[in-house]
């Protein structure tokens, strides 16, 4: 089976910082582009950033250009997102996905 499991999430000040990460299993990781996606109350998915195979080509929406990063790790079949700067309008639940499908997400929620 395939298994996305996202973590890292929480409650941070705007401004503030955190680093998720995404746990995969029951594929070849490292053969896959892998993306981050969330979803706000109310709203439709918005994809936030996405990677290739490999982690040398990057896609960032333009809510977050400069502010995230995104990155893998292959030999430990672990993807990463680096949020900074973080805006209220980033509160949403993420998720990782790829071609297979989308794990269980991680709530993010930025407020003062």
């Amino acid at each position: 089976d395939v298994q996305l499991q996202a973590s890292g999430g929480g409650l941070v000040q705007p401004g503030g910082s955190l680093r998720l990460s995404c746990v995969a299993s029951g594929f070849t990781f490292g053969s896959y582009d892998m993306s981050w996606v969330r979803q706000a109350p109310g709203k439709g998915p918005e994809y936030v950033s996405a990677t290739n195979s490999g982690g040398g080509t990057s896609y960032y929406a333009d809510s977050v250009k400069g502010r995230f990063t995104i990155s893998r790790d292959n030999a430990k079949n672990t993807l990463y997102l680096e949020m900074n700067s973080l805006k209220p309008e980033d509160t949403a639940v993420y998720y990782c996905a790829n071609s297979r499908g989308r794990g269980q997400g991680t709530q993010v929620t930025v407020s003062s």
